[in-house]
């Protein structure tokens, strides 16, 4: 990836993973760097996906590793399988919602994508409160 596109995708996202919200500038005491962001393939370049800005995400290092070259999820409230959450295509708020610090799936994408991106791990819920941010 080169550094204009990565510079591009970071700033697009504000500095945010684009799945579980994690702000590395939000979170200066978590020792969260640049290093522990990637820019994404939403469709993996395996599956046929572009390295183009339509396909780039801007993720933390843990939801870019737990959705390696996964498309789908199974949906743990249905047992069905579903599309994983595509950042250029929906809204967040369209699959999901915060309580609290933890995400909440709103729809079988999402449901999916928090299970499988494991976006309510102990150590990245603590990352989103406020404790952290001190």
């Amino acid at each position: 990836m080169n550094a204009a596109a990565r510079e591009s995708a970071r700033i697009r996202a504000q500095d945010r993973c684009e799945y579980c919200l994690l702000q590395r500038a939000a979170v200066p005491s978590s020792g969260l760097q640049d290093l522990d962001f990637h820019v994404e393939h939403i469709i993996p370049r395996q599956h046929g996906g572009a390295s183009d800005m339509d396909n780039l995400a801007w993720a933390c290092d843990r939801c870019n590793l737990y959705k390696g070259t996964n498309l789908t999820g199974i949906d743990p409230a249905t047992g069905n399988i579903a599309l994983l959450y595509h950042p250029r295509r929906s809204h967040w708020s369209e699959h999901f919602r915060l309580e609290g610090f933890l995400i909440v799936g709103t729809s079988d994408t999402g449901r999916a994508s928090v299970r499988l991106l494991n976006m309510n791990a102990p150590n990245r819920v603590k990352l989103r409160t406020p404790a952290s941010l001190q």
